[in-house]
């Protein structure tokens, strides 16, 4: 059996080596390390699999929602809805461009925001929301969208961990993740879905003077060289990246099949037993599976966390500390909040090793593994 990874990058690249090196060779070949042809080849690629009408590449997904916050033009003080669990990247943007961050409370089921407790933390001062679409399940962007519209305010998706995940309305209609709200945001860091070897982002819009000044603040606020309309930054997918991406970009899918099976396998193995409970799928969204998360019931996570280690099987929690409890919020009172599902999600999570390349004798390992320890 291959040593466990908790995302194989290395086999991964194996697979689509010959086309990979190519690529890059081609790159190098040309030297057009910047804004090289492959970027706007990778954002209009890109753009047609998610059915977005734009596609901004940038830098990093960090970027990505800092450049759709910069966009919408708030003003210091501004209120800003989000969970605190989550990645700090969601969150710390809120706090580097003066605005406040107002966390609210996650569904134990989804792990994404809970529309009722986003309505009650709506005051004059909000100006947005930012669902998270975790571990690759989709947030309740439906009951969202009225909210948004009823209140007139801003939806930027983070969608870092879910690209490719559907979203199914009411009415039947499906859309992808990241295209339902104002401006849709990713990550590109290798271990996600649709990852590259080095880091990189992008934003997504339908609206068009959207899509322009995104653009425009990502290229220091200009449209024409040395010309600057506004405060922007330098954020930029490089051409070696793109070029890595718009071969991964034609297989996601099917890197998204091999996800949904490991899962399945988890799952089967799990299911029915009280100490575990393992991911619930709405009938809103499918699954893309960034993250293999359980819920652990009356059993030590991170007695089992420790076990999987002394048996050479990587695992993770994610996350540890919820955002409003991070010394960094202090200021913005995140000790005052009361985030009871969040809390006892913290104390709960374990992920396993969840990625495109996992073999049967690996899964079965693995699960005998967290079985076993279950069960003693």
């Amino acid at each position: 059996m291959r040593p466990l990874q908790m995302v194989d990058l290395k086999q991964q690249y194996e697979h689509i080596k010959k086309d990979v090196d190519q690529a890059l060779h081609e790159v190098l070949d040309s030297c057009a390390f910047i804004n090289g042809k492959p970027v706007q080849d990778f954002a209009n690629s890109l753009a047609g699999y998610l059915g977005a009408k734009y596609v901004i590449p940038c830098a990093n997904g960090t970027d990505a929602l800092q450049i759709a916050l910069m966009s919408l033009q708030l003003q210091p003080g501004d209120e800003v809805i989000t969970p605190s669990f989550t990645y700090i990247a969601t969150t710390e943007v809120i706090a580097l461009l003066r605005l406040k961050p107002v966390f609210v409370d996650v569904d134990p089921k989804t792990f994404c925001l809970v529309p009722e407790e986003v309505e009650k933390a709506i005051t004059a001062k909000t100006k947005a929301i930012i669902p998270v679409h975790l571990y690759g399940h989709a947030a309740p962007m439906e009951p969202l969208m009225r909210i948004a519209e009823k209140y007139g305010l801003f939806i930027v998706e983070d969608n870092a961990q879910a690209i490719g995940c559907d979203y199914t309305f009411s009415n039947g209609d499906k859309r992808k993740t990241g295209t339902i709200g104002t401006i849709g945001c990713t990550s590109f860091f290798p271990s996600k879905n649709l990852g590259c070897y080095g880091d990189g982002g992008a934003l997504f819009t339908d609206d068009e003077n959207l899509a322009g000044r995104l653009k425009m603040i990502a290229n220091h606020g200009q449209k024409v060289r040395y010309y600057h309309e506004m405060v922007g930054c330098n954020s930029r997918l490089d051409t070696l990246q793109a070029a890595v991406l718009n071969i991964k970009l034609k297989k996601l899918d099917e890197y998204t099949a091999a996800r949904q099976k490991a899962a399945a396998c988890y799952t089967e193995a799990f299911s029915g037993l009280e100490q575990i409970t393992t991911p619930y799928i709405a009938p809103y969204s499918d699954h893309v599976f960034h993250q293999y998360t359980l819920i652990l019931n009356g059993v030590s996570r991170d007695g089992l966390h420790q076990y999987l280690a002394e048996q050479q099987i990587p695992s993770m929690i994610y996350y540890p500390v919820p955002v409003h409890r991070q010394q960094m919020f202090a200021s913005f009172g995140g000790g005052d909040y009361r985030l009871p599902q969040t809390d006892w999600l913290t104390e709960r999570v374990i992920s396993l090793p969840i990625h495109t390349e996992l073999e049967t004798d690996q899964l079965e390992f693995i699960t005998q593994h967290v079985l076993t320890y279950i069960n003693k």
